[in-house]
């Protein structure tokens, strides 16, 4: 009984993220097993999962492939099958279940890590800056020959499915 109290202030203290009980196939890597892994750059792919915002808030390997989570399975086709994956997000869960979702599908997946997690057992981590804002270009005037397109415009984003489509494009013209 006088163990109670001591229980439940470690229950308390514990962070939500460390309570959450492992429920992958997937291996949940330590960070001695993800140096390993890094240290054949030639084997190893490092799968980022998370979102941009995470990726530049909490920072990532030096070397990694960033697809969201919600997307890698309409992604398949630009992650190679010839390389051991490492899966990651900010604490493993999300990389566990892409890593599930990447084995179902015949890829060969050496675990997964939390970026965090990996920091917190005393590995590096890269942060990386965003770029500068842009400073918005002066509107050029537009005479009656030339196309009706402002100085101002926003640049074309292409996600990696419309590039691949582009490519795939360009590839069948004479």
């Amino acid at each position: 009984m006088k163990y109670i109290p001591l229980i439940l202030a470690l229950a308390t203290s514990v962070p939500a993220f460390a309570q959450q009980a492992w429920n992958h196939t997937t291996k949940q890597l330590q960070r001695s097993e993800v140096d390993a892994l890094l240290a054949q750059p030639d084997k190893v792919l490092v799968l980022d999962v998370r979102r941009p915002d995470e990726v530049t808030a909490k920072g990532s390997f030096p070397v990694y492939l960033s697809v969201q989570a919600k997307d890698v399975e309409q992604q398949l086709s630009f992650i190679p099958k010839d390389r051991l994956i490492i899966t990651v997000s900010n604490h493993a869960h999300r990389a566990g279940a892409v890593g599930d979702l990447l084995l179902a599908k015949g890829y060969q997946v050496a675990g997964a890590t939390g970026s965090e997690d990996y920091e917190a057992q005393g590995g590096t981590i890269k942060r990386i800056a965003p770029p500068p804002a842009k400073a918005a270009a002066p509107t050029a005037a537009v005479s009656a020959s030339s196309p009706s397109v402002s100085a101002s415009s926003p640049e074309p984003v292409l996600d990696a499915a419309t590039t691949a489509l582009a490519l795939s494009a360009l590839a069948v013209l004479p």
